[in-house]
């Protein structure tokens, strides 16, 4: 036999008693500046998202892209990627993230994703912007 009892677990509240209160007190209650920062912020951000996957499309090596889809988009870890591609984790972590040589820093799909967005001017300044909105 079962023990729930509807009875005990449910509160019989007059819908018009709800009505009355104000939605600013609700916990999903939203301010309309809010709601406009956050879609402001998205749209800025899908921009930003789409300019970057068509650099990795048209400007990384076939491998480069793997590995990066793999380990941003797919959030798998190195070694899941180094398994999958048949290469060691170390060779995964230079196609993402370069070496250091000499004291510079060499390869890499990040530096080289980095450095095609400076060229177009894509310096992610319109989110910075929008960071010093929401703090000022």
């Amino acid at each position: 036999m079962s023990c729930f009892n509807p009875q005990f677990w449910e509160i019989l509240v007059d819908p018009e008693i709800l009505d009355q209160f104000s939605d600013e007190v609700l916990p999903w209650y939203e301010p309309t500046e809010a709601r406009q920062y956050r879609e402001k912020r998205h749209a800025e951000r899908q921009v930003i998202l789409t300019a970057i996957r068509e650099i990795i499309d048209s400007s990384l090596t076939p491998i480069q892209k793997q590995c990066v889809e793999q380990y941003f988009f797919q959030q798998r870890t190195q070694e899941e990627i180094a398994q999958c591609l048949g290469i060691s984790r170390r060779v995964v972590g230079q196609h993402l993230f370069g070496v250091r040589r000499s004291g510079k820093h060499v390869g890499g799909a990040i530096n080289k994703i980095r450095k095609i967005c400076c060229k177009r001017g894509i310096a992610f300044s319109s989110y910075s912007q929008l960071e010093e909105d929401k703090e000022g």
